[in-house]
């Protein structure tokens, strides 16, 4: 059985910084993408960061130069690294996982097969 747990999540100040982590456990597939997502009230989840099975790592315009998506296969741990944290941040921060596929789009949630429980940022202004 699969599952992902997320934690980390916090308040903090705008400004500040916090490191999410995801523990995969279970076997999904010899290469898997992994990603992470964001959900506030009222809004769509979407697309964080990502990052393939071959290690390339893609973030979406807001966060870039801010948010640090990293993975320690050994650990099987997935991060994100969030640095100068803005008000418009706050959100459930989701880890997601699915087998690589062929025209695999990173920040499409459909595209995931595993998802974790959350879990909640917020920054202050």
């Amino acid at each position: 059985q699969v599952r992902l747990v997320e934690s980390g999540g916090g308040s903090v100040q705008a400004g500040g910084s916090l490191r999410l982590s995801c523990v995969v456990s279970g076997y999904i597939a010899n290469e898997v993408n992994m990603g992470w997502f964001r959900q506030a009230p009222g809004k769509e989840r979407e697309g964080v960061a990502g990052i393939s099975f071959a290690g390339d790592r893609y973030y979406v315009e807001p966060v870039k130069g801010r948010f640090t998506i990293s993975q320690d296969n050994a650990k099987k741990t997935l991060y994100l690294q969030m640095n100068n944290l803005q008000p418009e941040d706050s959100a459930m921060y989701y880890c997601a996982a699915a087998p690589a596929g062929f025209l695999f789009e990173m920040f499409k949630a459909a595209e995931y097969d595993y998802w974790g429980q959350g879990t909640q940022v917020s920054v202050s202004s």
